[in-house]
């Protein structure tokens, strides 16, 4: 499906999956430019030898690297959007929680259910998805989020 749709029907999705992504990596390069960009060093992201004494086995990713993700992951078709998008602006987050760690290497995508939408104003749609991030060949998701993001049309 797209999910591109007129304002008019969003009350037709609430409920309903309107975005799978496609897997994309998260290579230990990622990893290390947001340890850099954010100032989080710490060895279980970065030391590949310290890394393998741990549970994990290996280096793994930042949860908020993750948790950024999901703007290029609705980018590439997860979340509903709205025809005459004038702009999308970041709401907020009503729930995160970081359920398995993602290692570097591994591939992941985003599941984007519509939980709610209402126009707070006219031309202005509030819409809240609740969002998966599967990790490829794992049961347990990286994480699960309620995003929040404001639509504006025009």
């Amino acid at each position: 499906m797209s999910n591109v749709i007129n304002a008019s029907q969003l009350q037709d999705y609430v409920g309903k999956e309107v975005g799978l992504t496609d897997w994309i990596v998260v290579d230990q390069e990622r990893i290390n430019q947001f340890a850099d960009a954010t100032g989080d060093h710490q060895y279980i992201h970065l030391d590949a030898e310290r890394a393998a004494q741990t549970p994990f086995g290996t280096t793994i990713a930042h949860g908020f690297l993750t948790l950024s993700l999901l703007s290029m992951l609705s980018g590439m078709g997860g979340g509903l959007k709205l025809e005459n998008t004038v702009m999308g602006i970041n709401y907020g987050l009503d729930k995160v929680r970081f359920l398995n760690p993602v290692k570097s290497g591994a591939k992941i995508r985003a599941r984007f259910v519509l939980a709610s939408a209402e126009e707070k104003k006219p031309g202005s749609f509030l819409l809240k998805h609740n969002v998966t991030v599967e990790i490829d060949g794992e049961e347990k998701p990286a994480l699960i989020a309620d995003w929040l993001g404001m639509t504006i049309v025009g």
